[in-house]
């Protein structure tokens, strides 16, 4: 069975400025985004990889360019259930808004409960991450050999839940797993079980420098201390 890399898109515009873009189009990688991006062909080099499957979202797209443009012969595969969670109504809302919402103490304490208006719930987005990765753990393993490594971009809640559900964990446990922007979550899969080689890296310890608490106790995107921030939030400052 092969070794899979999940990725996490690069900061975007939605990022910075506090907004869950969820599948609204045109979000793309702010300047920060645009230069983890940039170096990911660095990060990566030492990898042999043998193909790269991604979101049909923009900024997934834009996250893998560098990586592609250096590698010629590394095709590129959209799969579209690695998408974004669907997050129906609450699309394109300001997160700070949305901490007032009756749902989102579901969504921190009962995620697998959780299914947001005019959208999908968690429960269903994981499943469909989850088969797509089983089905492309195959293909990889049939057309590239069982030692085989390859890179999948997605998003924050969506790797979230595959890690989760790699440890074997219960979905209303994922909200206790972080991954920042552009970081890097490897799992090696085996016949019996996978194994977390990586999680969440980024190889920049910033974002674990203590932060001052603002006075409210919400941060900038109007997360509570304690809560995770939904969608994935920006990461380091």
């Amino acid at each position: 069975m092969p070794t899979l890399i999940l990725l996490r898109h690069g900061r975007s515009t939605a990022n910075t400025t506090g907004v869950l873009a969820g599948r609204t189009p045109g979000v793309s990688l702010d300047e920060r985004g645009l230069s983890q991006a940039a170096d990911l062909p660095r990060r990566l080099a030492e990898l042999p990889l043998a193909v790269a499957v991604s979101s049909p979202l923009q900024r997934c797209r834009e996250t893998l360019a560098p990586l592609l443009d250096a590698r010629p012969g590394l095709d590129l595969h959209i799969e579209d259930r690695l998408n974004e969670c669907d997050y129906g109504d609450w699309s394109g809302r300001k997160l700070a808004e949305l901490g007032d919402e009756p749902l989102m103490e579901t969504v921190q304490q009962h995620p697998s409960a959780a299914a947001f208006p005019g959208g999908e719930s968690l429960r269903a987005m994981a499943t469909r991450a989850a088969e797509a990765v089983r089905e492309w753990n195959a293909r990889v393993t049939r057309e590239h050999g069982p030692d085989a490594v390859y890179v999948m971009c997605s998003h924050g809640d969506v790797i979230k839940s595959l890690v989760a559900e790699a440890l074997g964990l219960h979905l209303d446990l994922f909200q206790r797993i972080s991954v920042d922007p552009c970081s890097l979550t490897v799992i090696r899969y085996t016949r019996l079980r996978p194994f977390l080689l990586r999680l969440g890296d980024t190889g920049d310890l910033a974002s674990l420098a203590p932060r001052e608490a603002p006075a409210d106790g919400k941060a900038e995107d109007g997360t509570a201390q304690g809560d995770a921030a939904v969608g994935g939030g920006a990461g380091a400052p």
